[in-house]
C-alpha cells in the first residue's frame, strides 16, 4: 500500500478528499442560509435571533476553513465554486426566510443533514486510521448536536 507523508493510504486519502469536499459544499450552502436568515429575520425576536444567526454563520465559516485545510493536509484540493457546491449539496436551501420559527427549523434541518454526512465521514475516517479527520468530525458532531438541542428547546420541541 502506497502511503503519503502522513502515513495514510494515498488511495483512501483521495476518497476521503471527495467525502470532505461534499461536506465542504454543504457547509457553504448552510453558511449562505445563515447569512440570508441573519439579513432577513423579522419580528419581535429580531434582536436575539439576529445576533444568534451571526454567531452561527461565524462558526460555520470557521468550520468551512477547517474542512478546506484538512482537504489540503491530506493531499487534495478543496472545491471553491458555487457550481461545485450546488452539485454536491444535500441540505435545504432557505430562500427569503424571515419568520423566526421557519428560520430555526431551517437551521435544525440543515444541521441534521450535516450530521449525517459527518457521521459517514467519521466512520470512514476511523476505518482508514485518519485520526485528524476523525477528530474533526467528532468535534463538529458534538457541537452541532448541542446546537440542535438548543434550537429545539427554543422551538419548545423535544427529541
Amino acid at each position: 500500500m502506497k502511503t503519503n507523508i502522513l502515513g495514510l493510504s494515498v488511495k483512501e486519502s483521495e476518497h476521503m478528499v471527495g467525502e470532505l469536499n461534499v461536506l465542504l459544499s454543504n457547509f457553504q450552502v448552510y453558511y449562505q442560509n445563515l447569512r440570508g436568515i441573519h439579513w432577513n429575520i423579522r419580528g419581535k425576536r429580531f434582536f436575539e435571533l439576529h445576533v444568534k444567526f451571526e454567531e452561527l454563520y461565524n462558526d460555520a465559516q470557521l468550520k468551512i476553513d477547517l474542512v478546506a485545510e484538512r482537504i489540503l493536509t491530506i493531499g487534495g484540493t478543496p472545491l471553491h465554486t458555487f457550481e461545485d457546491y450546488l452539485k454536491n449539496n444535500q441540505i435545504g436551501i432557505g430562500k427569503n426566510v424571515s419568520n423566526d420559527e421557519k428560520a430555526v427549523h431551517l437551521i435544525v434541518n440543515s444541521l441534521s443533514d450535516l450530521l449525517k454526512i459527518e457521521r459517514d465521514i467519521l466512520n470512514k475516517s476511523a476505518d482508514i486510521n485518519d485520526e485528524g479527520t476523525n477528530s474533526m468530525m467528532s468535534d463538529f458532531i458534538a457541537e452541532q448536536e448541542k446546537t440542535i438541542w438548543m434550537m429545539r428547546a427554543w422551538l419548545e420541541e423535544s427529541l
